[in-house]
């Protein structure tokens, strides 16, 4: 198998096409329209393999949208394409150096249930672990493959973001073609902290695109105070790297932890940083391209629409302006992009490794949760359903406001509550048990606080209702019940293990009675 975790894109697809889980598509592929439409095709369709487009190139699509230009490299040869890198479960836990997600879960869950170490033996052990642990941390090398080629001044306004990517126009009503799949770094002005998020770019023209900085995320935290001390953000935006750190991009972490340590810890291997050529910022050496730039305080263009993750387009509006200084890169490199949209897509799996990831991260202030699910089809912030170890009349209502409390969940609009011992993954089981255990009156309420920014159904932008639905058992006196819950209706255990030990003799005798 190839080396595991992936120091850079390229080794990530070497694994795949090595485990045979990647499709080279040697066809010409228009990357207006076309290629979108081929993915969204194969991640509908299940599991399907990661895809390598080795010939992006305008057609007539392109044609229609006024776009005759190919991304070629230095040397003229055409960039490939590489999506659905992440579209699959074991593709995912690929992705973070595991063989499977409950293996990186199980990094996150130790270090939070350690006890105090006991004896001269168990502080070794520990710091052993210590060790391990910090082998992820983020270092700083002299430049690296990702500034093999260097495009800028004359140069740059000569060949501008689309002569050197394929990127994407992924649906007929979006405002152009948008970077999908970016890891934007900037520092906090006042602290120095690096944060590294995903926000989609528009491109403009051959030298600016928009900044997605929706008004919640960190990203427009920084830029929001470089604004108040008058002064030019520098941004730096990388496309390609390791595959843990673009999915760190994606986490819910807070604004103190820097997604390259958390994508390092993940995957038991450092990133490498280098610093940028015409910014006062360190970027990923391993990528493949890096877009390096700044943002000036009180710009803004419009920007969108496009057809986003909630399945509906977003509709246009003002946006900071990105202006790139220099588009570095690897003599060979390959574009990474995504496609968002009516679910499932490839978000699903993204999502699904956040939901996994944070789980032992959200028991620690909320030990009574068993579990939690983040449907897919509710994009994630739309719906949780928790499972609760219940202890008190009013459980499940702490729960929902402790958990609209915590971090991104602030976003969530619904969240079920149910006992221990429902699957939460279970769709069929949650309808049964829910639809069964509410009075509507009494086990259903309602708060305001954030929503989300491309949430297009609340009255006012970033301010809406919530629900909250307790669908646990109710208790004598919770909430005025003065009845007695049934129990379950369940199998005898001795029988069914009866039936189980003779179930093959019992089908051969339904087989002679037909």
């Amino acid at each position: 198998m190839a080396e595991r975790p992936s120091r850079n894109l390229k080794a990530f697809i070497a694994l795949l096409e090595e485990a045979g889980d990647l499709v080279r598509v040697r066809e010409p592929v228009d990357p207006v329209l076309e290629a979108g439409e081929i993915a969204d095709r194969f991640v509908k369709a299940g599991e399907g393999p990661a895809l390598l487009f080795e010939d992006p190139r305008p057609g007539r699509w392109s044609e229609r949208a006024g776009r005759t230009v190919r991304a070629t490299t230095a040397d003229g040869r055409p960039v490939p394409l590489a999506m659905n890198l992440f579209a699959s479960r074991r593709r995912m836990a690929w992705a973070l150096g595991c063989e499977s997600l409950e293996e990186a879960v199980a990094r996150v869950r130790e270090p939070l249930e350690l006890a105090p170490p006991e004896g001269l033996w168990e502080k070794l052990k520990l710091l052993g672990k210590a060790r391990d642990w910090s082998a992820g941390m983020p270092r700083s090398v002299a430049g690296g493959p990702c500034q093999e080629v260097v495009v800028r001044g004359e140069e740059l306004d000569r060949r501008g973001i689309l002569d050197l990517m394929p990127v994407l126009t992924t649906w007929p009503q979006d405002g152009g073609p948008f970077i999908t799949l970016p890891l934007v770094v900037t520092r906090n002005p006042e602290t120095g902290r690096r944060n590294i998020g995903m926000y989609r770019m528009q491109v403009h023209d051959g030298r600016t695109t928009g900044m997605h900085w929706q008004l919640h995320k960190t990203g427009a935290d920084h830029y929001r105070t470089s604004e108040r001390r008058g002064e030019r953000l520098p941004v730096c935006v990388a496309l390609g790297g390791p595959p843990a750190l673009t999915y760190a991009a994606t986490a819910p972490l807070p604004p103190e932890i820097d997604e390259s340590l958390f994508a390092g810890f993940l995957q038991g291997a450092p990133v490498a940083w280098t610093k940028a050529l015409t910014c006062d910022l360190e970027v990923p050496a391993e990528a493949d391209f890096v877009i390096e730039g700044y943002v000036d305080p009180g710009e803004r263009r419009r920007e969108g629409p496009f057809g986003d993750h909630t399945g509906f387009y977003t509709l246009p509006e003002d946006f900071p302006v990105f202006h790139v200084t220099a588009i570095t890169s690897r003599r060979d490199p390959i574009y990474p992009a995504t496609i968002v949209g009516v679910p499932p897509m490839e978000d699903k799996w993204l999502g699904w490794a956040t939901e996994r990831l944070f789980l032992p991260l959200m028991q620690k202030p909320l030990p009574e949760v068993v579990d939690y699910h983040l449907p897919p089809e509710a994009c994630f912030h739309n719906l949780a359903v928790v499972a609760i170890r219940k202890q008190y009349p009013g459980h499940a209502r702490k729960v929902c406001h402790a958990l609209w409390g915590m971090g991104q969940m602030m976003f969530c609009k619904t969240i079920v509550v149910v006992d221990a011992d429902v699957d939460v993954h279970d769709p069929a089981g949650v309808l049964w048990r829910v639809t069964n255990s509410i009075d509507p009156k009494r086990d259903t309420f309602f708060v305001e606080g954030p929503v989300d920014h491309l949430d297009h159904a609340v009255n006012v932008q970033f301010l809406g209702g919530k629900m909250g639905i307790d669908a646990t058992a109710k208790w004598e006196g919770e909430d005025g019940f003065r009845r007695e819950w049934p129990p379950i209706v369940r199998r005898d255990d001795a029988v069914s293990r009866d039936v189980a030990e003779r179930w093959r003799d019992l089908l051969a005798l339904a087989g002679r009675a037909k």
